[in-house]
């Protein structure tokens, strides 16, 4: 199915354009590529019993993924004006370390795993990527990445991987290394760091958009 208007995905929380391809990810919309990678079903929450506010369970926090200890901790983001459009991606540690990058014709998705790649290519020692993206920090946390390379990098849905050209480094090096982790923060909600990358990434966007 096509989107038919602009709308959010609710998976990765980045944009979907009308006439990208979507699909239910539980009760929301997302990008089919999202909705693969998560491993959700068509509608597989439509038929839940209904329950009150009231008698509504707690949702129990995700678990973060272990870190080593001593790790680094960096933040990165990604950005794009349009999907697909001229886009930046970023990292930066507290100690002041920090890169950003553009490129034309790409996609916020795209964006994020670069910004997560460049950081771990960047940086040695036991890292802990912070991102605000649930796309990259769901594919270490939850193992998306175990089924695609058991699948000879297709998803469940059999359709091949989107970013592989992204994915296939920035996994490798994870699972070569053995110390990064992936943590989420949710964007936009007052931590400096991430408000710093999303500035960043902007920025290269907006340069890229205007050479």
């Amino acid at each position: 199915m096509t989107a038919k208007y602009a709308t959010t995905c609710g998976v990765c929380a980045g944009a979907v354009s009308p006439g990208e391809s979507i699909a239910r990810a539980g009760e929301r919309w997302a990008h089919a590529e999202c909705a693969d990678t998560a491993g959700t079903a068509a509608g597989s929450s439509a038929k839940r019993p209904s329950t009150t506010a009231a008698t509504k369970p707690a949702k129990a926090p995700r678990p973060d993924m272990p870190a080593a200890e001593g790790a680094l901790e960096v933040w990165t983001d990604g950005a794009c004006s349009g999907n697909p459009g001229p886009g930046g991606w970023a990292w930066a540690t507290r100690d002041g370390r920090q890169d950003s990058g553009g490129e034309p014709g790409t996609t916020n998705q795209r964006m994020e795993i670069r910004a997560a790649l460049e950081a771990v290519r960047a940086l040695e020692g036991p890292l802990v990527v912070v991102s605000d993206s649930t796309y990259v920090v769901n594919c270490f946390r939850d193992g998306w990445w175990r089924g695609w390379l058991a699948r000879g990098w297709v998803t469940s849905a059999k359709k091949p991987v989107v970013s592989r050209d992204l994915w296939e480094p920035l996994i490798t090096m994870v699972n070569d290394r053995g110390d990064v982790s992936f943590r989420w923060t949710k964007g936009h909600s007052g931590d400096e760091m991430n408000d710093l990358v999303d500035r960043l990434a902007v920025e290269q966007s907006k340069a890229v958009a205007a050479s």
